[in-house]
């Protein structure tokens, strides 16, 4: 299989001896004690955004277990929800949408579970979808799940609440996301300049909308940004090589597509193993 050769970034190493190296003694020492499995936890700790666990918003349990994968997925994949851009930005709110996301993809899609790994209101608020996305995620692992057709054993997808065709996301909802990308990149060691994509750089589709599609560039740099900043310590937490069949490979996006709640195009394939 053919890799995409990048000269400019060195190899990655595992996330727990990242730290250990000389190069990085002056964010072991910023941290204070030794630099080691526990520093390198911290320092995963003080990244993750507040995330709404499952029980948190009453999930209901998937038909069967979830597939997770020992391996990190190489993309982040945003999406929009498709649905109202509602002026409701309260924690309940949030919660209420997770439950009628689950409900919509177990009972009118007849998947296993909510398809997505992490869903964003437009309050800012963010929750776990899929069972078992939260510790895999903090375990380096993946969660598969179905929300991007034939790309989803190596992509994390985050909806975001509401229809931004042509309305701009909340000031709330991107900061979110910021956050919230930032530590998937940081936690799979990904290059936000490469992993960040839309739904659309995969499947023929309007998601996640023209306004936030459009704000795709700003969104990296702004996660690169905030890397830098929070992780002043980590020489190189990002960056990675990726095989050429997993790049997006930027179908047309259609015309006419339909318009309805939670539908926000193709999120299963005949190359996904289950919904």
């Amino acid at each position: 299989m053919f890799v995409r050769p990048n000269p400019d970034r060195p190899p990655l190493v595992d996330r727990r001896t990242v730290l250990r190296g000389s190069a990085l003694a002056a964010g072991g020492a910023l941290l204070g004690g030794t630099v080691g499995v526990s520093v390198v936890d911290t320092a995963l700790a003080a990244v993750k955004p507040k995330i709404y666990k499952r029980s948190d918003w009453g999930a209901r349990r998937p038909r069967t277990s979830v597939d997770v994968l020992p391996k990190p997925p190489t993309h982040i994949v945003v999406h929009h929800t498709a649905t109202a851009n509602t002026s409701d930005t309260s924690k309940s709110h949030a919660a209420a949408l997770s439950r009628a996301i689950q409900r919509h993809h177990m009972d009118t899609n007849g998947w296993n579970d909510t398809g997505q790994q992490l869903t964003i209101s437009r309050g800012g608020y963010i929750m776990e979808g899929r069972d078992k996305s939260l510790p895999a995620i903090w375990d380096g692992r993946h969660v598969i799940g179905a929300h991007t057709a034939n790309h989803n054993s190596h992509t994390i997808g985050i909806e975001n609440e509401g229809l931004y065709s042509s309305v701009t996301p909340p000031e709330e909802l991107m900061e979110a996301l910021v956050e919230t990308c930032t530590w998937l990149c940081l936690v799979y060691r990904l290059d936000p300049s490469d992993a960040i994509v839309g739904h659309r750089d995969y499947n023929a589709t309007a998601c996640p909308g023209d306004r936030l599609y459009a704000l795709l560039p700003e969104l990296r740099k702004d996660v690169e940004s905030s890397l830098r900043e929070k992780l002043r310590h980590l020489s190189r937490v990002a960056g990675t090589q990726l095989t050429l069949e997993q790049l997006p490979t930027y179908p047309p996006t259609p015309h006419g597509e339909r318009t309805m709640p939670f539908y926000h195009g193709p999120a299963v394939g005949e190359f996904d193993a289950t919904a």
